[in-house]
């Protein structure tokens, strides 16, 4: 099983809190998203900077959690270069607060296999704004709610990250 996760760009050093326990919990690879409401704002020079910071966050905690395989921090990217990628998993699945009928466990029924690719999209404080919503339903990804409770961007990965290996993980995977 593969996921990767799509994060929207946190305040302060959330991101480093969100890949550490994510690598411990066999996430494949975490990529940094702007999105509208996304209030940090990272030059070229500071976006580099943090990208080699984050992966070394990633070696440490793979080594931590003895994983084979340490996750790859890739690039900020933007909400509309994320689309173009959705293509190449089995299903991506895109957290959002205000939906209240797609369930991740009713998603997650149909990838009853551990050979599964799923891209995991996860806002940033403040949410996914609507029309946002609107352009990851029109290429492929599914709207799901993760329950009744609003949690925040940091908590979020970890959350849908053990539900989804509790209900797809094989034993014999690190």
């Amino acid at each position: 099983m593969k996921i990767d996760i799509f994060q929207g760009l946190p305040k302060a050093d959330k991101m480093e809190f969100i890949i550490q326990k994510g690598t411990e919990l066999g996430v494949n690879s975490f990529t940094p998203v702007v999105f509208k409401r996304t209030v940090v704002k990272l030059d070229e020079k500071d976006s580099l900077k943090k990208i080699t910071r984050w992966q070394k966050i990633a070696e440490a905690s793979a080594k931590q959690s003895g994983r084979d395989m340490i996750p790859l921090i890739k690039n900020i990217e933007n909400v509309k270069n994320i689309c173009k990628l959705f293509e190449n998993y089995d299903i991506v699945l895109i957290a959002y607060e205000n939906e209240n009928q797609n369930s991740l466990k009713e998603a997650l029924k149909s990838l009853k296999k551990s050979k599964v690719s799923i891209g995991v999209v996860i806002g940033p404080e403040g949410g996914i704004d609507e029309s946002e919503i609107e352009l990851f339903k029109n290429f492929g990804g599914k709207i799901v709610t993760l329950g009744k409770r609003i949690l925040r961007t940091e908590t979020v990965c970890l959350g849908i990250t053990a539900i989804i290996n509790y209900e797809l993980e094989s034993t014999e995977e690190k």
